[in-house]
């Protein structure tokens, strides 16, 4: 799978993948904006947990989410960035925040 993934950033080049990076995030962003807007989708997610099954809802999102994680594992070949950095960041800001959210504890 890597291999294939550097093979379309090599090929479309990195400045149209940070642009396509840019739609796909934004696409993203629309699907969460519609799951929020509609009041019958968080009945509908309940309704999906309980049965095991994805709504159209989740569907939607896991199908962005994949599309964003292919355009950043490009970004991230192309410059070279290994995934033990990043996940080292990660659980930086993980842990940042989790502090945070036990500090506002009352």
């Amino acid at each position: 799978m890597k291999e294939k993934i550097k093979r379309i950033v090599d090929h479309y080049g990195i400045d149209v993948q940070l642009k396509y990076l840019q739609s796909e995030v934004f696409e993203l962003n629309e699907a969460v904006i519609r799951q929020r807007s509609n009041p019958l989708s968080s009945i509908s997610m309940v309704s999906s947990r309980l049965s095991g099954r994805m709504n159209t809802y989740t569907k939607n999102i896991a199908g962005e989410i994949a599309d964003v994680m292919v355009m950043l594992e490009q970004i991230r070949l192309y410059y070279d960035i290994p995934t033990s950095e990043i996940k080292n960041i990660m659980e930086y800001k993980v842990d940042r925040q989790i502090k945070r959210i036990e500090n506002n504890k009352e």
